[in-house]
């Protein structure tokens, strides 16, 4: 069995290792000429972490960020709403893992050629149509235009997979009139800076509403300046501008679009304003979604990660997603005798467990939290105890993390 996948993305290149080990042949074909170690930082979550232990990754991906030890809600006040272990702290197997989405890519491609062979990723050859061949042994054409010229490569497999994001060219064949992503009317402006570490040198923080939101964490270790490398992301409604030439994932940003709504935010345990300040880069993006999809699969050739289910980043779902999807295909395809109900059966174990997701982060999944202490009390409070009901701020937690699928350990 051969499979091509079209994008070298967390997802693809997970999805090569998955079904590599599977028995199934991959060929990866990657758009981009050079992979490049772009964008920011991204949190790995103890399941997909699990993934990655069964691959036997544990120990090439944990030195590339930070074992995330907790993640805590404050309001714009600074005042702390809600704090939560994460990771092994919390009594998980492995840990959750915060780190640069552009190393981790590299990692994973490393990873990919030394295990499959040097031409097992080919980039700089993006998908421009494909072709189903059914009867007695179904299989695809995919025809791959070089992105420099008019080079045109073909290949042939067994099932394609379209790995190729949110503007997926695969995911657009089957819906042709589907138009741009679905805009949120937010605007994150995204970041890393060199800081001292803030409260247990490994927490994941987000104070704030919506839309007027603060989220930042460490994704490296503390040098000998004693400083260590801190992800940030600085999130303002823009409605008022609209979305015009705000898509482009590579965007740089300017301070002066939104420093000044953080001005007084000085708290005792982190100076927003000088983190702000210290960012020598800042990209802007829109937040952006998909709707849910109806099916993945047509015959065989089937979506994963951002082309399946594009979400809006909140809870730190989008690449755990996508680790999740390349797993569930694995199995799917060596638990099944066929591979069309293979397809099938991933299509219908995946797809509604992420729109739910994809659901849930439109109301602000977790984050809600925020937006009840800001509603019910805008000017601070002396204790949470006063704006929260007995057992509420850990039952909205505990629902986003089933419906997200990594509820926390029974105690044993």
């Amino acid at each position: 069995m051969k499979a091509i996948i079209a994008g070298a993305g967390m997802g693809g290149l997970v999805s090569a290792l998955t079904l590599a080990r599977a028995g199934v042949d991959v060929q990866v074909y990657e758009a981009v000429r050079e992979v490049q170690p772009l964008g920011v930082g991204i949190n790995l979550l103890p399941h997909a972490m699990g993934v990655l232990a069964g691959l036997g990754l544990l120990d090439e991906i944990r030195p590339l960020g930070v074992e995330t030890a907790e993640l805590c809600y404050f309001n714009r006040h600074g005042q702390l709403i809600w704090r939560e272990p994460r990771g092994l702290a919390a009594g998980y197997d492995v840990p959750q893992v915060s780190l640069h989405r552009g190393r981790l890519q590299l990692k994973l491609l490393d990873i990919v050629r030394r295990q499959l062979g040097a031409d097992a990723v080919r980039t700089g050859l993006r998908v421009d149509a494909f072709e189903q061949h059914r009867g007695q042994t179904p299989f695809v054409d995919v025809e791959l235009r070089d992105r420099d010229g008019d080079t045109i490569v073909n290949d042939r497999a067994d099932i394609l997979i379209g790995a190729d994001g949110i503007h997926s060219a695969v995911r657009a064949a089957f819906h042709p009139d589907e138009g741009a992503p679905s805009w949120s009317g937010t605007v994150l402006w995204r970041a890393m800076s060199k800081a001292p570490p803030f409260l247990t040198g490994r927490s994941m923080f987000m104070a704030g509403h919506r839309p007027h939101k603060f989220v930042a964490y460490p994704i490296g270790t503390i040098g000998d300046d004693g400083l260590c490398d801190v992800n940030w992301i600085a999130e303002l409604d823009r409605r008022d501008v609209g979305l015009a030439n705000r898509e482009d994932w590579n965007k740089l940003g300017d301070r002066a679009d939104f420093a000044a709504r953080f001005d007084d935010w000085s708290f005792d345990w982190l100076d927003i304003p000088a983190l702000i300040a210290a960012a020598t880069a800042i990209y802007e993006y829109p937040m952006v979604d998909r709707d849910p999809l109806a099916r993945w699969t047509h015959g065989r050739v089937t979506l994963l990660g951002d082309a399946a289910h594009p979400m809006y980043p909140i809870g730190s779902n989008g690449a755990s997603q996508a680790i999740l999807d390349a797993q569930a295909l694995a199995d799917a395809l060596t638990s099944h005798d066929s591979i069309d109900d293979a397809l099938v059966a991933y299509d219908d174990e995946r797809r509604p467990k992420t729109a739910a997701i994809v659901r849930a982060n439109r109301q602000h999944g977790p984050e809600q939290v925020m937006d009840l202490a800001e509603e019910r009390a805008p000017n601070g409070f002396s204790r949470v105890g006063d704006v929260f009901d007995d057992g509420e701020l850990e039952s909205i937690s505990t629902s986003y993390k089933q419906i997200a699928g990594f509820q926390r350990p029974a105690t044993r």
